[in-house]
């Protein structure tokens, strides 16, 4: 029987932890090192080098942000739903056919709304097409999100 993940398990994709940065990283700083060797040549070697260090050394740099994006996307997908779920047990109705009048940042904006105000909140989005700053100050029970990435 396998052991259940705890709050603290750290995750990893083995594909993207354990081959691809690793191998980036080596690449760049193989690169870096090649180019010192050379640098300061006028030659097509040095301009050689010099551009295979830039672009493994900007390769790892993407890898590094991609891992953040996927993080970021998929906690926006699931604070959706959660703002669906609420709603819907607020209301007794689907937030749903409401969405496509909202942008991503106001549902993002009214998580933090308590249950009380939330209907009313997201209708008032919708009609005075609030930003999520103003939509955030007119919340009078404050829910604070400290679980956010």
């Amino acid at each position: 029987m396998a052991a259940k993940p705890t709050k603290n398990t750290l995750m990893f994709y083995p594909w993207h932890h354990f081959v691809l940065l690793p191998a980036a990283l080596i690449l760049a700083i193989y690169g870096v090192r090649r180019y010192l060797t050379v640098a300061g040549d006028d030659s097509e070697v040095s301009r050689l080098w010099f551009t295979v260090a830039a672009l493994a050394v900007v390769g790892f740099g993407v890898l590094l942000m991609l891992r953040q994006h996927y993080a970021l996307t998929l906690q926006d997908r699931l604070l959706r739903l959660e703002v669906r779920q609420r709603y819907f047990e607020v209301t007794g109705q689907s937030l749903r056919p409401l969405e496509s009048q909202l942008k991503l940042g106001q549902i993002l904006a009214l998580r933090f709304a308590g249950d009380a105000e939330l209907a009313d909140l997201t209708q008032a989005a919708i009609r005075e097409n609030l930003s999520s700053k103003d939509i955030q100050a007119r919340i009078q029970d404050f829910h604070f999100d400290d679980m956010r990435v």
